[in-house]
């Protein structure tokens, strides 16, 4: 059993406020967390002395709250498992945004990991075969909407078998330009082709989930081109330019 096993929804909801908050303003104070959660303070000093007694954060009254390193792990298992259930439902499932959000809340504290990473590999298989993608998702919503019956399959095949070819041809130009990672821009998705880094790097970047066949995503790229913040199977991470220019990517 793990420790985030051993927590309730309200203190991992706290772990993730906290998370949050830091990401935003560095520091927190539990008017904060009270803000964020909308709770009362001495439900917010309770909370803190659980967490604190867990290890899981550094608290003392009239001072900043800090994680620990284990809090730190937790939180971002927690937001990490909203954030797989909240993209899934809006970009899978086509659900509002909001309401997506707060099932994701409701469904983030008793989800199995098995079943995590098997929406995630689902997701992912979505963007990558050719029979899905944004079009085919865009199909099922207008199908939930409209009730649609399907009648124009053969035409949409055609299309499908169209777009494949292209992309296969486009693909083929890609590698023999050899994008890597560091080619795409904000925004822009890939799925892994190769990793050439050896030894700890290579390491480095199977432990981040950084493997052939992922499907990452570039969100920030620092001013100077260093460091390039990523987002790959539901996880954060950053990479220096030189590790994202030896990860060869296709681009979706």
């Amino acid at each position: 059993m793990t420790l985030t096993d051993t927590l309730t929804a309200s203190l991992e909801d706290y772990l993730e406020a906290i998370s949050q908050i830091i990401s935003e303003k560095q520091a927190v104070r539990p008017k904060d967390i009270a803000r964020r959660l909308m709770v009362s303070n001495a439900s917010v000093t309770g909370a803190l002395r659980s967490l604190a007694d867990k290890e899981l954060i550094n608290y003392s009254p009239y001072d900043v709250i800090t994680l620990t390193s284990a809090g730190k792990t937790v939180a971002e298992d927690v937001i990490r498992r909203h954030e797989v259930l909240r993209d899934f439902f809006v970009k899978v499932l086509a659900i509002e945004e909001g309401n997506a959000d707060k099932a994701a809340c409701q469904m983030e504290h008793s989800i199995p990991r098995d079943i995590l990473e098997r929406f995630i590999q689902f997701a992912e298989f979505i963007e990558v075969c050719p029979r899905g993608g944004s079009k085919w998702i865009a199909g099922f919503s207008y199908h939930c909407d409209q009730g649609d019956t399907a009648e124009n399959c053969e035409k949409c095949i055609s299309v499908t078998l169209e777009e494949t070819r292209k992309r296969k041809r486009k693909g083929v130009q890609k590698t023999m330009k050899m994008l890597s990672l560091r080619d795409l821009k904000p925004g822009q998705k890939g799925k892994v082709r190769k990793i050439k880094a050896r030894g700890a790097t290579s390491m480095r970047m199977v432990e981040m989930g950084v493997t052939p066949g992922a499907v990452v995503e570039v969100e920030r790229i620092a001013p100077l081109g260093d460091p390039i913040d990523i987002k790959v199977k539901g996880y954060h991470l950053s990479l220096r330019k030189e590790e994202a220019g030896g990860v060869e990517i296709e681009t979706l």
